[in-house]
Parts: structure tokens; sequence; C-alpha cells
């Protein structure tokens, strides 16, 4: 099985995509289009570490300084329920919001909570042949691989290390 991280540069890539046309599904969808939701999607496409609406709303209200938190909650969970992006919950933490609708998977990182997509060739094919899941239809899985970071690992021999030098 083939898997690699989503570079950085295809992910800017597919952000401008989506965003260029966010406002047009909306119109077909039949959602209003404010600048408002306009620069929350901005603020999660553009992210690239799963954010949580904390997050999203410290970086619109530069834009929008009278946009509320439950604004910014409300809308995400519009998005969510509109197929414009998708809840991801890690290590049993609070809501966390990604835009990228590609099929992939998350890495996450135990220590620093960091999390980066990865996407994972045949995943689909390997789930829709598995005998295991007879009798069901695949709507959907998510993979969350729990692991330790460069940063995190460069830290704990830093501070294993230092450990032995006291002794």
């Amino acid at each position: 099985m083939n898997a690699r991280l989503v570079s950085d540069s295809n992910h800017r890539q597919y952000a401008r995509h989506r965003l260029d046309e966010f406002a047009a599904r909306c119109r077909d969808g039949g959602l209003a289009v404010t600048p408002q939701r306009l620069s929350i999607i901005e603020a999660l496409l553009e992210s690239t570490d799963h954010p949580k609406a904390e997050q999203i709303y410290d970086t619109v209200r530069e834009l929008h300084p009278h946009i509320s938190l439950a604004t910014v909650h409300r809308t995400l969970e519009t998005l969510c329920r509109i197929g414009e992006a998708r809840k991801v919950t890690v290590l049993h933490d609070s809501a966390r919001y990604d835009a990228n609708l590609t099929p992939h998977q998350h890495v996450v990182c135990v220590e620093c909570r960091r999390v980066r997509d990865i996407e994972i060739a045949n995943m689909g094919q390997l789930l829709g042949a598995n005998p295991a899941l007879e009798g069901f239809e695949t709507l959907g899985w998510s993979l969350e691989i729990q692991a330790l970071c460069e940063s995190c690992r460069s830290l704990q021999k830093k501070r294993g290390s230092s450990r032995k030098e006291k002794v």
C-alpha cells in the first residue's frame, strides 16, 4: 500500500480551486454568499493544520472585527452540513475542521496534536473488497494514524540526553 503526505504546494493549488468554485456552489444550493462565509471558508482552505473554530475566529476577526465566535461555529457547522468541510476530532480532542474533501486520512502527533493529511492509495478498493464488511454499504471512512512528529521526537531526544547528563 502506497502512502504519502499531502504537500503544501498541492494543498495551496487545491485550496485556490475550491475557493474559486465556492460561491457558485453556495448559490446553487440556495445558500447566501456573505463576506463572513467567504472569509471563513478561505481561512479554512488556507490552513493546513485542521484548525479549531477559535483559530478560524482569530483569523477572520482581522477582516471582520464584529464577527462572533458563535457565527464562526454556526458557519462551520453549515459548511459541514452542505459538504464544504468536514469535522475532524483527533485523539478525542475538541472539533477541528478540514476543507480538503478529496479522499485522504490523517496522521496526528500524539504530543503536539499537529494534524497532517495523508493519502493512502487504493484505500477505497481495500475497504470495498473486504469480506468483513459483507452486508454493509461503505459510505465513507476515517483513518487516524497516531504518531510522533519530527519536532516532538527531537524534543524527546534532547530531554532524554539532558536527563542522562544530569545522572
